[in-house]
């Protein structure tokens, strides 16, 4: 009652959310087998006064705080700790400023990732990072997690446009880290530090988004192959020679039939692994007719190019669905985000298939493979603890050949409860030390988002 009250001194009474059928609905993000407490409050602030108050209040009652966005994450990250106060910023929505000239867009932490998309396309400009839930998820969100998307083989992943930031620190005090320029090396890169953070080491109440020109309309095709080793070998030629994709990706034998099934693509049944790529260059035709020739040299059975984008936007459509038709294969999905090196790519796909033999299960992987992001999709019915038992361990074998492979145990999703064991295993003892003494430096409390990451 006492935390009650003291919010309130700083907060309208709308912000303030208590009812544990309501609170109750806070306490998880999307992902499997992450466990997640019940929070004492959910406060829903809308200016950085108000997250300064609710930071100041947290550290003088040393209670925990877990920030969320849009609760579209992967990993955990947003689940509530017992007692804690869960702090949603998605109240904090505006887009505070578009600059053409400087090319940069000022935004809070609960703007949607599309809106913003969209606001800047009026422009003349565009926002490169897309995440899959792009229509759901938050700019928050993006940074706390590093979000990618399916542009990142040519545009990067959400840390290359963060310039600066606003954050409110544990005891309540506000950090201006970065800048608005277009460079800028002064000092200790705090801003690239908190970008990945899941938000243990402050909140997020502002950031400098860096824009690009709106590129030209893109035209995609698609390649048909025998294997998944044929297809990553032309993944692996399309990039040795150069060639700047805006879109490279590859959905497997089991994805491409669940989306046949689910939609009636058409696409035949002996094709095993599906490759589209994408251009938006002044040529775009040229660069197809380029890829595709490398595609049919790997062994593509059938190679589609597009002439116009309501064509290509046919070729990407399996690429689309590809998670929706996964879901209807059993109960519960556990979606993986494995990244390797590209020359590794078969390895990983071919890995995966043998571990859903092994556990007997249906695993569905797509792939951004421009960047050798791997998404192992385990279908399992969440009702059958045994099935739940084996999905649980394959996820885990996944994730360790990935290692094996010189990979990362996470490309985009982040490590939040679900990955913590392996991130100390990546890490390794003495990188694990130098990261719980920053998370030290910045929460001597630990009551920023506890129990994640470590």
């Amino acid at each position: 009652m006492d935390l009650i009250a003291r919010l309130r001194v700083g907060l309208p009474g709308e912000a303030i959310l208590t009812d544990p059928d309501v609170t109750g609905s806070y306490a998880n993000d999307m992902a499997s087998f992450c466990e997640a407490g019940t929070p004492a409050v959910v406060v829903l602030p809308r200016t950085v006064e108000q997250v300064q108050h609710v930071m100041r209040t947290a550290s003088e009652l040393r209670v925990p705080v877990v920030p969320q966005g849009a609760r579209t994450g992967l990993s955990g990250a947003a689940n509530a700790s017992d007692g804690c106060i869960v702090l949603s910023l998605v109240k904090m929505d505006r887009i505070i400023e578009i600059n053409p000239v400087d090319r940069i867009a000022v935004v809070e932490p609960g703007v949607i990732n599309a809106v913003l998309s969209r606001a800047v396309n009026e422009h003349g400009l565009y926002y490169p990072p897309d995440p899959s839930s792009w229509e759901q998820c938050s700019i928050g969100g993006n940074i706390g997690t590093a979000s990618g998307g399916l542009c990142c083989v040519k545009y990067g992943v959400t840390a290359e446009y963060v310039l600066g930031l606003d954050i409110v620190l544990a005891d309540g005090r506000l950090l201006t880290t970065g800048r608005r320029t277009a460079k800028g090396v002064a000092g200790y890169d705090l801003t690239r530090l908190f970008v990945g953070s899941e938000g243990s080491l402050g909140i997020v109440v502002r950031a400098v988004l860096a824009l690009k020109p709106e590129p030209p309309q893109q035209l995609a095709l698609a390649a048909e192959f025998p294997s998944t080793e044929a297809a990553c070998r032309a993944v692996c030629e399309i990039m040795a020679r150069g060639h700047a994709p805006s879109l490279l990706e590859l959905m497997d034998r089991t994805s491409i039939r669940a989306v046949n099934d689910m939609a009636q693509m058409g696409l035949p049944a002996s094709t095993e692994a599906l490759l589209l790529a994408a251009f938006d260059t002044p040529e775009p035709a040229a660069d197809l007719a380029a890829v595709g020739e490398l595609c049919t040299a790997a062994g593509a059975t059938e190679v589609v190019p597009a002439e116009t984008a309501a064509e290509s936007d046919l070729l990407l459509q399996a690429r689309r669905l590809t998670l929706t038709a996964l879901e209807r294969v059993k109960s519960a999905t556990m979606i993986d985000d494995v990244c390797v090196p590209r020359s590794r790519l078969a390895e990983m796909l071919d890995g995966t298939a043998a571990i859903a033999e092994k556990y007997g299960l249906t695993i569905g992987v797509c792939a951004h493979a421009g960047d050798g992001n791997t998404h192992p999709t385990v279908c399992f019915d969440a009702a059958d603890p045994d099935e739940s038992r084996r999905a649980r361990e394959s996820f885990d074998d996944i994730m360790a050949l990935g290692l094996q492979l010189g990979g990362t145990i996470t490309g985009e999703h982040g490590v939040g409860v679900l990955k913590k064991e392996w991130l100390a295993r990546e890490l390794g003892p003495v990188g694990v030390e130098l990261q719980r003494g920053i998370k030290d430096v910045f929460d001597p409390l630990g009551i920023l988002n506890p129990g994640k990451l470590f």
